[in-house]
């Protein structure tokens, strides 16, 4: 997931209230506000989400799609109601020390999960093998001295950079969206090009191409994290069976990745159709029933 998927760059400039609009959210409101970013993981799961609780209680979800700084501040402030991908405890660390005191932890809905600096598997890994390789001249020519990077508020950027200080990497982090990122990779793939992206675990593009993580001797980019639903104070009495249903809620990570493959090859609408259908039980495992 998990995504996809580093600690402050920086934020959004944008005033909070032009990016998530003007109300907050009231108790009585029929409508659950989560915030979300297209990383394959985050949607696949805020949608399933989104569908079960339309399915199965009186309220309407609303998806605020916004960056990850802005969903903390967001959740914090009480603009919206959740966020279901708080990756913990060190790809978001810096977001959680501002506000973990405003917010509260449902929970983990998927564990594993993993960051990383991805190659595809037809780099040699005698010339290619772990960070530490990129100060090779011979590889950074090869990379023309650019990792391919995602969202720049994205904890995984935040790590990135880290992680290129931490090693003494001459090299530059080129910010752009997740679909910016894989597209890249595949234009790479195409031509057997050399290329170094920002990835993450689960992911659908390991379903669709060999890849591998990059070693990181120095652990500049974590270990295997959690990803958990976060949602303001109160909304646990203000809803208190969806806050029942996300606290339940949990998935394998190998059927999270399976959906997510199959979401890349039809849409995240049919393959949630398709999750939901295929796990009855598990589904009623988390409504309690």
């Amino acid at each position: 997931m998990r995504i996809s998927m580093p600690r402050f760059v920086k934020l959004i400039a944008l005033p909070l209230a032009l990016v998530l609009g003007a109300g907050t959210a009231q108790a009585a409101d029929k409508t659950i506000t989560f915030g979300w970013t297209a990383w394959s993981d985050a949607e696949f799961v805020t949608k399933l989400a989104k569908k079960v609780i339309e399915e199965n209680y009186d309220y309407d979800v609303k998806l605020q799609l916004s960056s990850i700084g802005v969903q903390y501040q967001g959740v914090a402030g009480g603009d919206l109601d959740g966020m279901l991908m708080a990756w913990l405890p060190s790809t978001h660390e810096n977001y959680w020390n501002k506000v973990g005191d405003k917010v509260e932890s449902l929970g983990p809905l998927y564990e594993g999960a993993k960051l990383g600096w991805v190659v595809p598997d037809y780099i040699p890994e005698d010339e290619l093998s772990s960070i530490e390789d990129l100060k090779k001249p011979e590889v950074k020519e090869k990379l023309d001295g650019n990792i391919q990077g995602i969202d720049p508020g994205a904890g995984l950027m935040q790590l990135s950079e880290k992680t290129i200080e931490g090693y003494d990497l001459d090299y530059n982090l080129q910010s752009a969206s997740g679909a910016a990122m894989t597209a890249a990779l595949a234009r790479a793939a195409k031509n057997e090009e050399w290329v170094v992206v920002t990835g993450w675990t689960p992911h659908w593009m390991f379903g669709r191409w060999d890849l591998r993580f990059l070693d990181d001797p120095k652990g500049t980019l974590g270990e295997a994290e959690h990803i958990d639903a976060v949602v303001r104070q109160g909304f646990k009495e203000d809803y208190p069976q969806v806050a029942e249903f996300l606290t339940r809620m949990h998935l394998p990570l190998d059927e999270l990745q399976a959906a997510m493959n199959e979401a890349q090859e039809t849409s995240y609408e049919e393959a949630i159709d398709n999750y939901v259908a295929d796990h009855e039980d598990r589904i009623n495992d988390w409504l309690g029933k």
